[in-house]
């Protein structure tokens, strides 16, 4: 979707006039683009909501309720047990293993939590602390998904390409932790999921790094051909064991090429519905900024200079650029090197500072999805140049999962 950045300022800015920031707003007519668009890069496979990068109920549900979605990718158990609780899905596979004893408690004592939720494992030990918590024979059987490690490990593991994830990365093991599982009481081995990052959460066309990005592309194309063979060649072995519902993949970064992936029957999506900066680096598809968040000018150092109040909300991953906040409206502002985003003041320079007033409004986007919701108690939903409804985050329902 093609944005002209002064429309969209003027729209932001005639929308939460009445607003003292700082504030985050979701554009819907984006958000719901993006949804869109997600689910037709599927190829007709469901795509399941990452809570991770929503995290507002009322925009998780409107993601679900858009064709083609299906079913919640929560990020911890605790979360996946109240959105079960709260209505908002009877489909959750947590993506993480859990040692919530709490959590654990409450699943194994509410069946119509123990046939809603599905637990993430990749060792028997992870069962093993499950049974500590409710022993099989005093509860329902627990859903289980295995976690099959979808790092790229070539010259014979010597390098590794990925996050670092699952100890299950071969076939064999797969299916041999399968056949641990199957032979457990109290457990049932429902889904396998492998989310391979390298792929999906690596934006492949970095700015002004075109050796970066050749480089990127070529290990991405090895490890996508390396993935395809064996995640099939797991699936079949974790079968000759399980009644598999499901076989879960990719990301935003991913959607259509793991959707063409045979042995794969959902994909997981959740970044994409707002945009955030990391997917800029994208070449495949780039979703439509739906997420920002506005901090006020408040002093001018220099007469080349503006400083907005707050604005550090930094991302995680690695300690780099990449992962500061941007100010994006209006068009033409950048971090300061020796400062980038404070805590409490941001100062700003570029062609844009000079025409910036005290209490103007710069309009920033984060670097990650729902990470922005950590931030604010609410999210004001903008159609147009209105506020048609104000949501609330997690924490704006005054929960902090992690």
């Amino acid at each position: 979707m093609a944005i002209d950045s002064n429309t969209l300022r003027e729209r932001l800015d005639k929308a939460t006039a009445d607003l003292d920031p700082p504030y985050a707003v979701v554009d819907l007519t984006a958000y719901d683009a993006n949804a869109a668009a997600l689910a037709a890069r599927s190829a007709g496979k469901p795509v399941r909501a990452a809570s991770k990068s929503i995290r507002a109920r009322d925009l998780l549900a409107r993601a679900l309720g858009q064709p083609g979605w299906a079913g919640v990718m929560a990020f911890t158990l605790a979360e996946a047990n109240w959105l079960v609780r709260c209505g908002a899905t009877d489909d959750a596979l947590v993506a993480y293993p859990t040692a919530d004893r709490g959590a654990l408690a409450e699943l194994a004592a509410d069946p119509q939590l123990a046939a809603a939720v599905t637990l993430m494992i990749d060792s028997t030990e992870q069962l093993d602390l499950i049974d500590t918590v409710c022993p099989p024979g005093r509860r329902s059987a627990l859903r289980v998904c295995l976690d099959l490690d979808a790092s790229w490990r070539p010259l014979r593991g010597r390098v590794h390409v990925g996050v670092r994830r699952s100890p299950v990365h071969s076939a064999r093991a797969a299916g041999t932790l399968a056949a641990a599982v199957g032979r457990r009481a109290g457990f049932r081995l429902v889904g396998l999921m492998s989310y391979e990052a390298q792929i999906a959460g690596l934006g492949d066309a970095p700015p002004g790094q075109a050796a970066l990005s050749a480089a990127i592309r070529i290990a991405q194309r090895g490890s996508y051909r390396e993935l395809l063979a064996r995640r099939g060649a797991a699936v079949a072995a974790v079968r000759e064991h399980a009644d598999l519902e499901f076989v879960n993949g990719g990301g935003t970064g991913s959607v259509a090429a793991t959707s063409a992936d045979p042995a794969v029957t959902e994909v997981t999506a959740g970044s994409g519905l707002y945009g955030p900066t990391l997917f800029d680096a994208y070449r495949a598809w780039r979703p439509t900024p739906a997420a920002f968040f506005a901090c006020a000018v408040v002093r001018r150092p220099t007469p080349e200079i503006v400083t907005v109040l707050g604005g550090g909300w930094i991302a995680s991953g690695p300690a780099a650029t990449s992962r500061l906040p941007r100010p994006w409206l209006p068009a033409g502002l950048a971090l300061v090197g020796s400062e980038g985003a404070g805590e409490v003041q941001t100062p700003l320079t570029g062609a844009a500072a000079a025409d910036l007033r005290i209490g103007d409004r710069v309009w920033f986007r984060h670097a990650k999805a729902g990470e922005l919701c950590e931030r604010v108690n609410e999210l004001h939903l903008v159609d147009g140049d209105t506020i048609v409804a104000t949501v609330p985050t997690y924490r704006g329902e005054g929960h902090a999962f992690l």
